[in-house]
Parts: C-alpha cells; sequence; structure tokens
C-alpha cells in the first residue's frame, strides 16, 4: 500500500507464467520425465527469464522508463512457478494509449503465417482455438 499512497495505482499489472515446454527445460530432462519432476531446474530457467524480462522492462524501457516495480513469484500446484509484476511509470500510460500499447488478436493466417502459428500453438487452451 506504501507504493500506491506514494505513487498512485500500477500502471503495468504483468503475469509472467513458467512455460513447461521452454527448450533450456526440455533439453535437460530425461526420457519419460516432465518439467515438475525437476524443480530445480525449473527453478534456474525461470529466474533467467525474469531477469531477461526485467532487463527489458528496466534498460530496454519498452513501456517507458520505470519509476518503481514489485512482484511477487509463486508456485502453483502443478509445480511451475508464475510472477505476478506491478509497474509504475515515469510518464502514466493514459487510457486513449492503451490499445498503442497492448493487443490480444491472433494474427492473419495469410499475412504472416509464421507469427499466426507461433501465436495460436502457444495459446493453445485458448477456447475459440480449439
Amino acid at each position: 500500500m506504501t507504493y500506491v499512497r506514494h505513487r498512485g495505482t500500477p500502471d503495468l499489472f504483468i503475469t509472467f507464467t513458467c512455460n513447461p515446454s521452454w527448450p533450456e527445460i526440455t533439453v535437460e530432462l530425461l526420457p519419460g520425465h516432465e518439467a515438475v519432476d525437476r524443480v530445480d531446474l525449473v527453478a534456474r530457467v525461470f529466474q533467467q527469464k525474469v531477469q531477461k524480462m526485467m532487463h527489458v522492462m528496466m534498460d530496454v524501457q519498452v513501456y517507458g522508463k520505470v519509476a518503481c516495480f514489485m512482484y511477487s513469484i509463486e508456485w502453483q500446484k502443478r509445480g511451475l512457478p508464475h510472477m505476478h509484476l506491478l509497474v509504475w511509470l515515469q510518464t502514466k500510460i493514459r487510457p486513449d494509449q492503451v490499445d498503442c500499447i497492448i493487443s490480444a488478436e491472433i494474427p492473419d493466417e495469410e499475412e504472416d503465417p509464421i507469427l499466426y502459428e507461433v501465436v495460436t500453438k502457444k495459446h493453445d487452451s485458448w477456447p475459440f482455438l480449439q
């Protein structure tokens, strides 16, 4: 609550979830094993991905200069971590800018077949894709 009291509400709420199919995980698994069998490996790979994402947020500044942030990492019942990240930006995002920054659409299959395949493959749990 101190962050909100001093900085107002966060500009971004990001959930970052571990993917058990990441090559860095699957290449190290023994035959018949799953990611949940190697929590040490999952934790290490997830931490590397978190560090890379924070580098993109802080140094590359994809959403602008970050004033402050806070995050929490939790482990799901099935044994995979995920992160909840709150970000306060130096320059606030206005409501009329949201659609320019965030997009949730499936690319046109004929226009960009590679991107279409990546998006639909990675989001196969979406009910409208089944």
